[in-house]
């Protein structure tokens, strides 16, 4: 009798517990906050492409001062502007300048561990845009916080495809591991890798494609976009690797973004897994949540944010309305949480983190 006891009790215990977690407040909550960032009334931004948050929870936004139209591009801002957390203007930087070549067309800055911001464009040399030179924006630059230059990988229209070494082609994205001190690129546009570089001395390291397989040459600038992404896996080779990042742990994330899928690799290119939706765009972008044991994946699809656990790739919720305006264009995280959008011609917007709450959209 005892030992049934003891049986029942364990049983009923067991019961709770998992009344307990299908009950537990298990996503996190955003509010938009209307009034960021404020950007000098002197200034306009273009297409803004990009977002990175420093050690200081300052956010550095890129944008496309050539999209800016009529009077407006007489009052194009530079290229990248600094804000505060709580949106007030810092500084700005950035364009042409003596000893590398800035990208035509600006897409991607991230801000290293070190504090060093780095530069990639997505400019196809077959498929400029108006106003924008036929060149191939095939670099990665490096500079100081202040905008000093350090160094560049790659040269502008110089790429030989995915078998290269050297050069990028139209680099989408970069994250920096600082366990490694590995600069880890999603190459790209115009490539269809994963590329990884000494973030020092900018020696090649490493490469590889979708599911780990050897990445080959697809010469559509860009390549096309799919009306819809049959049954299945998806495609042996990306198509538009359009974001990356790194967790603590090693793990990589890749946005696959015309392929609709987000895939998961050990930091040598191992395939692990994969999410993909699909039925709806999917995969432009990838963001980490800042808790200690990185627990969620933000990726942005058309007009909503996917939340997923980052080990398992499971769905946990669904970030839309309440003013968001998309999925963004590249998204990033704070210290605390928020989460910023890159929404390109439709501005930028920041996402208040309000605490954990039930799940209500999955």
């Amino acid at each position: 009798m005892k030992r049934m006891n003891i049986a029942r009790t364990a049983l009923l215990a067991c019961i709770l517990v998992l009344c307990s977690s299908a009950t537990a407040a298990d996503a996190p909550k955003f509010e938009l906050d209307p009034a960021w960032p404020k950007v000098p009334e002197k200034w306009k931004l273009g297409d803004v492409s990009s977002i990175a948050i420093d050690a200081q929870d300052n956010v550095w936004v890129l944008h496309r001062p050539r999209t800016a139209q009529g009077e407006q591009a007489k009052t194009a801002a530079p290229a990248i502007m600094i804000f505060d957390n709580t949106g007030n203007y810092l500084r700005s930087w950035g364009g042409s300048g003596s000893g590398f070549e800035w990208p035509e067309r600006e897409h991607g800055i991230h801000i290293d561990y070190k504090g060093f911001v780095w530069v990639g464009g997505n400019n196809c040399p077959a498929r400029a845009l108006p106003g924008l030179k036929p060149v191939g924006d095939d670099q990665i630059i490096k500079f100081t916080p202040d905008g000093k230059f350090i160094m560049q990988i790659g040269k502008a229209t110089q790429s030989k495809g995915n078998a290269d070494t050297m050069n990028l082609q139209q680099p989408a994205d970069v994250w920096v591991h600082r366990k490694t001190n590995e600069l880890f690129v999603a190459d790209g546009y115009g490539n269809h890798r994963v590329a990884v570089f000494d973030a020092d001395s900018g020696k090649f390291k490493r490469m590889w494609g979708a599911f780990g397989n050897k990445p080959l040459d697809n010469f559509a600038c860009p390549p096309p976009s799919l009306k819809a992404v049959p049954d299945g896996p998806g495609p042996d080779q990306f198509s538009i690797v359009h974001a990356i990042r790194v967790a603590d742990d090693g793990l990589v994330y890749v946005a696959d973004r015309e392929n609709r899928r987000v895939q998961m690799f050990t930091s040598e290119g191992k395939f692990l897994k994969q999410y993909i939706r699909h039925n709806a765009p999917f995969a432009r972008n990838v963001a980490l949540s800042p808790d200690a044991d990185q627990r969620f994946l933000y990726v942005g699809g058309g007009m909503d944010i996917v939340i997923l656990d980052r080990k398992t790739l499971e769905l946990v919720d669904v970030i839309g309305g309440g003013g968001l305006l998309g999925g963004g264009h590249q998204i990033a995280t704070d210290s605390k949480g928020n989460l910023y959008v890159a929404q390109t011609n439709r501005g930028l917007q920041k996402l208040v983190y309000k605490g954990m709450g039930p799940v209500t959209q999955k």
